[in-house]
């Protein structure tokens, strides 16, 4: 065992590749390779000993996820239609409508993830580097790690829905009521986890930046301003939050006892007005910490567009809680002129101050030849498109700011998706207008060269 190394002949046809070196071994596994070798030759063959392992293509592995996933989004629509099919039609409306209640939050996050890793993708096909808008260390997600997440939720939040409305249509109510309660604890033990696994870095820093947003006492970055923004546009995912952990704290889940207005965690309450008006105050207190460091007026004229949504919020909660002939006469038409004020001065600002029309839709002009490069870059069209959906939803936007216009939850919803994907779009061009100034204020020389690796980043994260 102790005794000098034997060099292995380089020409041997079993241990040397192309290219390799001479390798050395113990004379013990020498005589074993050698009895190998007279087996080749036994055999009749001088070909070098090959060992083949049989690894599925990764075609082959896509197409096969594809068809799981295929079977059980028909597994969770079949036992849902059936458990939905099984109430009674009296209840059946009530008992969707408190089913939503509970998951449409989390169908809404899992949207906005899945779109936020298209924009990570588009911007990793062009030319600007997100990773230094947004002051990213090495271990930042990149797109397919989004991709990633968004598909776990995408199974893990229906799948408990599926779960809930099997569990109470069959009468095992108190099982029914868990799961909505499990979920919520479990993506809440995952974003607070403090081992590095689960994405550590980002999950830490998503957390600082919403510290910093709940509390701008300090000079305010790119993230902060731009997740705050992204947040007005998930007030309906707060609002359904708080309703929803207000009845599991109440132990209401699964229940009628809250279908009434006025009850603890009813319609009328005003938290909800609360948590609607909550980011924009956010918003508002970063606009006037910005012109108390930079002495810029527009930070104060960005303030008072988010002034303008507050007036939108409380006048409509105020339907509940004064005379009809009040709020018909006097509260409502208030209510109409603060909504188009706040619609039309968030669309004008959007276009001449977050956006920068003179380099439009260059953020499509991707590094590789593309259709999707091809349908955009330098389309008259995507102008005329990306502005007059702007403007649209953005009117559209105030019906979820109203609380007194929220009794049909299919409209609600699909009205809080058209704001995610107006927001989706805007993001687009928000960024790329971030990356011009931070390109005209340093040119491309000088950026070093780690700071551009940052977007082509391979670095793995432990899940």
């Amino acid at each position: 065992m102790f005794e000098n190394p034997t060099t292995i002949s380089s020409n041997s046809p079993h241990l040397r590749k192309s290219g390799s070196k001479s390798v050395f071994i113990d004379p013990g596994v020498n005589g074993l390779l050698s009895g190998v070798s007279e087996m080749g030759d036994l055999k009749g063959s001088s070909s070098p000993l090959h060992i083949t392992t049989m690894v599925p293509s990764p075609i082959f592995l896509w197409r096969f996820k594809v068809v799981l996933f295929l079977f059980w989004a028909l597994c969770c629509c079949k036992i849902g239609w059936d458990s939905v099919m099984r109430m009674s039609i009296d209840l059946r409306d009530l008992f969707l409508y408190e089913a939503f209640l509970y998951y449409n939050p989390l169908l809404l996050v899992t949207m906005m993830v899945w779109l936020w890793g298209v924009n990570l993708w588009v911007f990793s096909q062009g030319s600007v580097n997100y990773a230094k808008v947004f002051d990213l260390d090495h271990n930042h997600l990149t797109h397919r790690e989004m991709w990633k997440c968004s598909m776990w939720l995408t199974i893990i939040v229906p799948t408990s829905m599926t779960a809930y409305l099997y569990l109470y249509s069959h009468g095992e109510v108190s099982l029914a009521a868990s799961q909505p309660v499990l979920l919520y604890i479990a993506f809440a033990m995952v974003l607070i986890f403090p081992f590095d696994i689960f994405y550590l870095s980002s999950r830490y820093f998503l957390l600082r930046t919403l510290w910093r947003i709940a509390f701008p006492l300090q000079p305010i970055t790119f993230p902060d301003f731009f997740l705050a923004d992204i947040l007005t546009s998930m007030v309906k995912v707060f609002s359904d939050l708080e309703r929803s952990v207000c009845r599991m704290v109440h132990k209401q889940v699964a229940t009628i006892a809250w279908f009434e207005a006025d009850a603890v965690c009813g319609s009328h309450q005003i938290a909800i007005p609360l948590v609607l008006v909550f980011p924009y105050i956010c918003r508002l207190l970063q606009c006037l910490r910005q012109y108390k460091d930079t002495k810029e007026k527009s930070s104060l004229l960005n303030a008072l567009k988010y002034s303008t949504a507050v007036p939108v919020i409380f006048l409509s909660a105020l339907k509940y809680h004064v005379m009809p002939e009040s709020w018909t006469s006097f509260y409502r038409p208030l209510w109409l002129f603060s909504s188009v004020i706040n619609s039309l001065y968030s669309f004008y600002w959007d276009v001449t101050r977050d956006w920068d029309l003179s380099g439009f839709t260059k953020i499509f002009k991707f590094n590789r030849p593309s259709n999707i490069s091809n349908l955009l870059y330098g389309r008259q069209w995507v102008y005329f498109w990306v502005i007059g959906s702007n403007l649209v939803l953005r009117c559209a936007w105030t019906y979820k700011l109203s609380a007194h216009l929220r009794h049909n939850y299919i409209t609600v919803f699909t009205i809080t998706a058209m704001e995610m994907l107006r927001r989706f779009q805007w993001i687009f061009f928000r960024v790329e207008n971030e990356w011009n100034k931070i390109t005209k204020s340093h040119p491309m020389g000088e950026i070093s060269l780690e700071e551009e690796k940052l977007l082509g980043s391979t670095t793995t994260h432990d899940v």
